[in-house]
């Protein structure tokens, strides 16, 4: 099974187990959401991070994937996996729910630290809207959201506009650009300012952020942009 992109498996987890602990102080006893866990690229590595009464809860689109990680991790009673029935042009087009309307199926503030990797840069601008604020209603006070995202800024505008950046945006001068007209959700990217109100409308407080190598520097902490906000509250 391969819908990963054109990264390891094994060598990505790894590195992002890496980022969760380092730049979101991911703690072994925390409760993890995995938004859009795929075939299981974060929980691999979190099986052998997580010690109880640390957990783990991932859903995704892809029915397919979510059959494989339910398999592989039975032997992992804190971990579950969860089909979301969503519409995606690139990865899901039978879904029947949209994602600009789509409740997580999770109790308000369950999780400490809930993690999307790869998810953000394929959601359209109501989608991502929708996602953060679902990301922090699960979350409990002082839990963090990690996440990655293309984000347009004055360093990233000039990368695309010298051919530079690792992805050629269209009107990258917008506040949220496209590779494809035909397919957006191929990758998408947004406005750093319209992040950062966007965290701030849903009761989230932007930490930090590490610039990714796709905007053409190899100094980067990984290939997109990482993102750590905090929930409001203690």
């Amino acid at each position: 099974m391969d819908f990963v992109g054109h990264s390891d498996f094994a060598g990505t987890g790894d590195e992002f187990l890496g980022h969760f602990t380092a730049l979101g102080g991911l703690a072994p006893t925390e409760r993890v959401l995995d938004i859009g866990c795929g075939i299981g690229r974060m929980a691999r590595p979190l099986a052998g991070y997580l010690t109880p009464p640390g957990t783990y809860d991932g859903f995704d689109i892809n029915p397919e994937g979510i059959a494989w990680c339910r398999s592989r991790y039975r032997a992992h009673p804190a971990f579950t996996f969860v089909v979301a029935d969503l519409f995606n042009r690139r990865y899901n087009p039978a879904g029947t729910q949209s994602a600009d309307a789509f409740t997580f199926p999770y109790a308000d503030a369950s999780f400490d630290f809930a993690l999307a990797t790869s998810v953000f840069t394929h959601l359209l601008e109501g989608e991502a809207d929708r996602y953060v604020a679902e990301a922090a209603r699960t979350l409990a006070p002082g839990g963090r959201l990690f996440a990655t995202w293309f984000l347009l800024d004055d360093g990233s505008r000039a990368a695309i506009a010298a051919g530079r950046a690792g992805l050629p945006f269209l009107d990258a001068g917008e506040a949220v650009a496209v590779v494809s007209d035909e397919v957006p959700e191929e990758a998408i990217a947004f406005d750093r300012r319209w992040l950062q109100e966007t965290l701030q409308r849903h009761g989230l407080a932007l930490t930090a952020v590490h610039d990714g190598t796709w905007r053409g520097d190899e100094a980067g902490t990984s290939f997109q942009d990482i993102v750590v906000a905090t929930k409001a509250g203690t």
